[in-house]
């Protein structure tokens, strides 16, 4: 439409509206777009959810800012371990460094079992062509059975070199082709090769349920992070027992006579890497070492696939100084052999700043030539060139010499190598497993924290403190304004878009409702786990309280709602979780202090009487508001409503369904959720349907039993409620003095 056309078009049309009625000028006005539709309202603060593409660049991929903020807390441990090791000049300095390390990974690790009897059994045996394999079950902690199989080659006149041949993850463990390949390789070279199944593969899945004749919770990885969270809960790391088991099967090599003890090597491609990296940094008598497929450097893997499972993550360990090259040079000058591919995706780039880093140690401790590290062009797995660089060095440093090319051999069966009756030791010998040991060896500082509730005023304090170092909880220190990102307008109420600023780069999209009418008034936190815009519609619980007269600041804390990290990488959704404990700091620790930030940000209005204000938490976000009411004084109250009632439970059972993101790595050696509300107290806090370790609804006897003790302490501070209570009801009753 031309200018004039359109001039006379609207000369027209006001003539035809002045003649109509009201019904017919709307429709009219509406037609011809004179009057657009209702408003749709986009309550999106950042610009993840905005299908035209980005119109903030600083805020475009919010799905990421969680980990990467998580990233940069754990490389600030990394270059402050950077820093100790360019200052190391000397071979003394170097071996002070050793000791130091030796002592940390024993701090990480341990506390280490007793040496109980190894108690073997040899379940079958078979004569190939060559060699022979003794099928064995030993028990690395009382009535906690490995498995494996030990290749001994024919006609041995005296003792020979002894390889320990850890794996990947692999359902089939050592049975699979690939593993069996090297393995063979090894033994017709002239080596003892003994051949183990790793926790959660082969025939020891910890989780097994003989009706499917499955892992109840997945595949080994999950198996691996499923127990990997329950020992978190206790300050203690899985992969302990991945290295005991380890250090137990060189026990059981150095009882057998055709074993050399001087002569003990370990390798394994990826799990079986970090395995072999794990037990040739802590066992002295590992002479060679060839991890394939997993050194990188702590750094370039959070760039990258981000933390793997529980298996391969450090309680704390940048935070103590530990990276991956430590691993190889806590043990030099000893033989060590580094195996990685171009394309692997555990990073090349960080491989080799890795191997020149440690080259250098082996070179100021006088023997460069016992360190190399070997690549080929390839993504994650074996090449027989790196396999034929790995018989090479084992043939070299371990005294036999021979013809180092790779041959084929045929593969035994996964029958044949089956080692227990059943196929799986907790049906064939009823095993123990992680779960059941981590369990009990919780019991003391669990009984410990029972009797320190007896005297709840000194027990309260030293909780909190803890909690506050435990979860990682930093005040916070606002230097940032908040930025404002537009508003609706809503019958008696604006709802108002803010970014309020978070722990260092980070935002807290949060969205303010807030009534028309002018005064100050009280105000709450309304937090929900399925993110801001839950009731935030138009006749919802949000809109309910404003209308009782609230400011209501609903935010997104980070890791939910507009922030949720898509695992993009890594696994699912412990990956937070481990990356976070890595540094000493918890996503409950971090969306604790986002919550007092907006807190803060809501004080700072004309609207909010700034001592007024209390929360609500919806959900998994429950434990960090949970930590923020404990450690912040200034929220007046709290409602929980379907929120984990505590962190005992899931170490207690066997199964469990929560968000990772709601744990606190080693709470259970301090405190636990329920001290938190105690000493809330005397503020008053109101618990709606609490929920256990399967997140579905505490019974009567189940919620006493977790919170008999704060019952006590608050009397009518605290309401617990099971049935459908209203919401709306129960903050009035945290409101009424």
């Amino acid at each position: 439409m031309f200018g004039s056309d359109k001039i006379y078009f609207q000369r027209d049309l006001i003539c035809q509206l002045r003649a109509t009625s009201m019904i017919n000028t709307l429709l009219l006005l509406l037609t011809f777009n004179v009057v657009g539709p209702p408003v749709v309202e986009d309550l999106n603060v950042l610009d993840g959810g905005n299908p035209n593409g980005p119109t903030w660049i600083d805020w475009n991929d919010p799905g990421l800012m969680l980990v990467q903020h998580l990233n940069g807390l754990t490389r600030e441990c990394l270059a402050a371990r950077e820093d100790e090791v360019s200052s190391l000049k000397t071979a003394e300095d170097w071996k002070t460094r050793q000791t130091k390390v030796r002592q940390t990974l024993d701090q990480i690790l341990g506390p280490w079992p007793d040496r109980t009897p190894l108690n073997p059994q040899v379940t079958g045996t078979l004569q190939k062509d060559g060699y022979r394999v003794e099928k064995i079950v030993f028990e690395s902690m009382p009535d906690f059975y490995g498995t494996g199989a030990l290749f001994i080659p024919d006609g041995l006149e005296e003792p020979r070199p002894a390889i320990l041949k850890v794996i990947g993850h692999s359902a089939q463990a050592f049975r699979r082709d690939l593993y069996q390949n090297v393995i063979l390789n090894l033994v017709h070279k002239g080596f003892v090769v003994f051949a183990i199944d790793p926790l959660g593969q082969g025939e020891r899945l910890q989780y097994f349920d003989p009706k499917t004749g499955k892992s109840t919770v997945g595949s080994s990885t999950k198996e691996h992070s499923h127990a990997g969270v329950q020992c978190f809960l206790t300050g203690r790391s899985i992969a302990r027992y991945f290295t005991w088991d380890g250090i137990r099967a060189i026990d059981y090599l150095l009882t057998r006579p055709e074993v050399d003890p001087n002569r003990i090597g370990v390798t394994g491609l990826s799990g079986g890497g970090t395995q072999s990296s794990y037990i040739g940094a802590v066992d002295q008598r590992v002479r060679a070492v060839a991890p394939t497929g997993y050194i990188t450097s702590i750094s370039r893997l959070l760039g990258s696939i981000g933390p793997q499972d529980a298996e391969q993550v450090f309680y704390h360990g940048p935070l103590l100084g530990i990276d991956h090259a430590d691993l190889l040079e806590v043990r030099a000058p000893k033989p060590t052999l580094q195996v990685t591919t171009t394309r692997d995706f555990f990073s090349i780039q960080g491989a080799r700043e890795t191997a020149a880093e440690v080259r250098h140690a082996f070179r100021i401790l006088g023997h460069p030539e016992r360190f190399d590290q070997v690549e080929d062009d390839f993504g994650h797995g074996f090449t027989k060139q790196n396999n034929e660089s790995t018989y090479e060095f084992f043939q070299t440093f371990l005294d036999l010499p021979g013809n180092p090319e790779e041959q084929t051999y045929p593969f035994l069966t996964e029958a044949e190598l089956t080692v227990t009756q059943t196929g799986q030791v907790s049906t064939a010998l009823e095993s123990e497993n992680v779960f059941s040991i981590n369990r009990r060896e919780a019991q003391p500082m669990l009984e410990r924290l029972i009797e320190s509730r007896r005297d709840m005023g000194q027990h309260l304090p030293q909780a909190l403190s803890e909690a506050a170092k435990l979860s990682g909880y930093r005040k916070p220190d606002a230097t940032v304004a908040p930025v404002f990102r537009g508003q609706y307008q809503r019958e008696g109420y604006r709802v108002q878009k803010w970014g309020v600023p978070g722990e260092d780069e980070t935002i807290i999209p949060t969205l303010v409702f807030a009534p028309d009418e002018p005064g100050a008034r009280p105000a709450v936190i309304y937090v929900h786990s399925d993110g801001k815009t839950t009731d935030a519609a138009a006749g919802g619980k949000i809109e309910e309280l404003v209308r009782r007269g609230y400011v209501v600041a609903a935010p997104d804390l980070l890791g939910y709602g507009e922030t949720a990290y898509k695992f993009r990488q890594g696994h699912a959704s412990v990956q937070p979780f481990f990356n976070a404990l890595m540094s000493g700091r918890s996503v409950a620790g971090i969306n604790a202090g986002d919550a007092v930030r907006v807190m803060e940000f809501l004080q700072d209005r004309d609207d909010v009487k700034p001592n007024q204000i209390g929360a609500i938490a919806i959900g998994d976000v429950g434990p960090a508001l949970l930590h923020a009411a404990a450690l912040e004084q200034q929220i007046q109250w709290l409602v929980l409503v379907d929120s984990l009632l505590d962190y005992q439970s899931i170490v207690d059972h066997e199964l469990y369904d929560v968000n990772a993101n709601s744990l606190v790595a080693g709470a259970l050696t301090a405190y636990d959720l329920p001290d938190l509300l105690a000493s809330i107290t005397p503020r008053r806090v109101a618990v709606k349907q609490p929920r256990t370790h399967l997140r579905t609804a505490a019974t009567n006897d189940e919620i006493t039993s977790s919170l008999g003790f704060v019952q006590q302490h608050a009397k009518d501070r605290l309401r617990v409620e099971t049935v459908a209570a209203d919401l709306v009801k129960l903050v009035e009753w945290c409101v009424a003095r």
